[in-house]
């Protein structure tokens, strides 16, 4: 028989990130959403907590923890705020993963261990924050990750890159970023070079912050590169593998953003069932009304499938085995499932639910960018499709 039950060690963890959720991101979650406020102190304290560092190896400064202790880190954080949720996800994953897996010794001493260790992690240094960013989206490519226009040249012993990346989470405040700037356009996805870039180095601009509709204090913005030199040093992994290394990065995200969107939807659930018991209508708590209890047996009942999806992927990745068909499932349903379950929330709570005084309305315009970003969920019917060929073929 399978065990589903968590760990002691996976139960402490769970309680002491849903304590300090309690204490101090569930009270100012609403005034940094509506204020658009990134939330330094809140930010430093997960870096104290090994929060910003969960899956890298104590070697290099993280908790050594596993993909579940990731998994119920980010739903944690998500279930009050999605904001802090996917702050600590593209530090953890899009960041520290790629770093640890394919960096240097040299690159993951500089690169890695000031941003994950206890003592640095997400501590504020003048305009920056000890945080990474993933810069791939440019203006006009998303999905279509080959097509880059940000360009790398080399010349002698420097690369020097120009270009303009959008969308970047973190990017305001990043100290570090994984960028990916394309060498030769003819060769397409294999001349796809990845950098390990210095945001506070010259030829670095931090361009506009984005006005978003969900996790709005989680920074996102542009960055432009001007002629920005890189040293051999500072090439990530080998040349013309850019594209594999951003790929697998991804991979690894989609786990972060399928907790991200089961603490999303946990969280509007909470608030839809507590709502439904206390609310009474034609005499009975509206619970007891069909058309609600049943809304709320299918809200929990696609949510415990999101978990299994997720912890299914999670099991994959630490045992070694091909995972990434199993973290795009994951990610497509928990994300479809947050839309889905924050919409129902607002509808069964009524005009309550859809009053900006409500944390459900707040959930609900965080729940969306879920099916977008790490690759919209189209991209994700894509590679699931073209894996199941695969099976079958």
């Amino acid at each position: 028989m399978v065990d589903f039950s968590l760990s002691e060690d996976h139960r402490a963890l769970r309680d002491v990130v849903r304590d300090f959720v309690k204490r101090h991101v569930a009270p100012i979650a609403s005034e940094i959403d509506e204020k658009e406020e990134f939330p330094y102190e809140t930010v430093r304290q997960m870096g104290e907590m090994g929060l910003l560092g969960v899956k890298v190896s104590e070697e290099w400064g993280g908790a050594g923890m596993d993909t579940l202790a990731y998994i119920l880190v980010i739903e944690e954080l998500a279930k009050e705020c999605a904001s802090h949720a996917v702050i600590a996800s593209v530090n953890n994953s899009l960041y520290a993963y790629g770093v640890e897996k394919f960096g240097t010794p040299e690159q993951k001493e500089k690169f890695l261990k000031p941003l994950v260790s206890p003592e640095t992690a997400g501590k504020r240094e003048g305009e920056s924050v000890m945080i990474g960013a993933y810069a791939l989206t440019e203006p006009h490519t998303g999905s279509d990750a080959a097509a880059l226009k940000t360009r790398a040249e080399k010349k002698g012993d420097r690369w020097i890159i120009n270009g303009h990346k959008v969308w970047i989470t973190n990017a305001p405040v990043a100290r570090y970023a994984i960028l990916f700037a394309q060498s030769n356009p003819e060769l397409r996805h294999k001349g796809v070079v990845a950098f390990l870039i210095d945001m506070e180095r010259e030829g670095v601009i931090r361009g506009q912050k984005e006005k978003k509709l969900g996790i709005r204090a989680a920074w996102s913005g542009e960055i432009v590169l001007e002629n920005y030199e890189a040293t051999e040093d500072e090439v990530f992994g080998e040349p013309g593998q850019g594209f594999k290394i951003a790929m697998e990065i991804l991979n690894d995200g989609r786990i972060g953003i399928g907790a991200q969107a089961l603490g999303i939807a946990e969280g509007a659930y909470e608030e839809a069932r507590l709502f439904a018991k206390d609310r009474v209508a034609f005499g009975k708590p509206i619970y007891q009304h069909q058309a609600v209890g049943f809304t709320l047996a299918d809200m929990w009942t696609r949510i415990e499938a999101s978990r299994l999806l997720l912890y299914k992927a999670a099991w994959l990745k630490d045992t070694g085995q091909e995972y990434y068909w199993a973290s795009s499932m994951a990610k497509m349903y928990a994300s479809e499932t947050a839309m889905w379950v924050t919409t129902k929330a607002i509808q069964v709570m009524g005009s309550t639910g859809y009053s900006r005084e409500t944390k459900v309305q707040r959930l609900f315009r965080d729940a969306k960018v879920t099916e977008i970003y790490e690759g919209t969920n189209e991209i994700q019917r894509l590679i699931l499709s073209r894996r199941l060929m695969k099976e079958v073929l």
